[in-house]
This record gives structure tokens, C-alpha cells and sequence, in this order.
């Protein structure tokens, strides 16, 4: 038992799953710290205030807070947005790295025009 938890445990994709997923969850670190000290700074000098979150209305017996739906609503627009840029720049960084494209790869035609090509040359030789 303790064999088979070592190989499974050992194999490639967990391992590459785990970083993936640690290096994801610091990254999110990232673009929250990104949103709350430097966007929320920027709006508290446009605004005069660093969220929304205080934002609300009666309604009833009942308080809607619509602030801390819109200050999630932007974080999640700025998240986007970095993201956006993250994926740009790692496009960029390929295509100057001459790296292929799973698109550019060959279709089953390139393929099968290929193999049949190479079975002509070799009958006529």
C-alpha cells in the first residue's frame, strides 16, 4: 500500500497539477494585493473612499448592500484584465520563442497527404 501511495503520489501530472495550483493560488495573492492597495487607493482619490462596501439601502425590514456587490464586481473586471494581460504576454513570449501552436499543428489531411507522398517516393524507388 505504501508502494502504490509513493507512485501515485510520485506521478508527473500530480506533481505538475500541485505546482500549477500553487503557483495559482499565489498569483491570486497577487492581483488581490494589486486590486486592494493600488485600484482601491486610485479610487479612494477619485471617490473618497477605497470600496464601496458601505453602500446600502433599506428595503423593509430588510438592508441591501449593492456596495459590496459592485466593489466585487470591480475586483472581479481588474482580475480579469490582468489575466487578460498575463495571457498577452505569455502569447508574445512564445510566438519570439518560436514555439508551435496546438492550432498549427497538421490535420488528419496534412497527415494522410503526407504518408501518401511518402508511399508514392518509395514505390517509385
Amino acid at each position: 500500500m505504501i508502494e502504490d501511495f509513493k507512485k501515485f503520489i510520485l506521478k508527473g501530472n500530480l506533481v505538475t497539477l500541485a505546482v500549477a495550483f500553487i503557483i495559482g493560488l499565489k498569483f491570486a495573492e497577487v492581483v488581490t494585493s494589486f486590486t486592494d492597495d493600488i485600484i482601491q487607493g486610485i479610487i479612494a482619490a477619485i471617490v473618497g473612499k477605497t470600496s464601496f462596501n458601505g453602500l446600502t439601502f433599506e428595503l423593509g425590514n430588510g438592508i441591501i448592500k449593492y456596495g459590496s456587490f459592485i466593489t466585487v464586481l470591480l475586483n472581479f473586471v481588474i482580475t480579469g484584465f490582468v489575466l487578460f494581460l498575463v495571457v498577452k504576454a505569455y502569447e508574445k513570449a512564445e510566438e519570439k520563442m518560436g514555439v508551435k501552436k496546438d492550432d498549427e499543428a497538421p490535420t488528419d489531411v496534412d497527415l494522410l497527404s503526407e504518408i501518401r507522398d511518402l508511399l508514392k517516393a518509395q514505390r517509385a524507388s
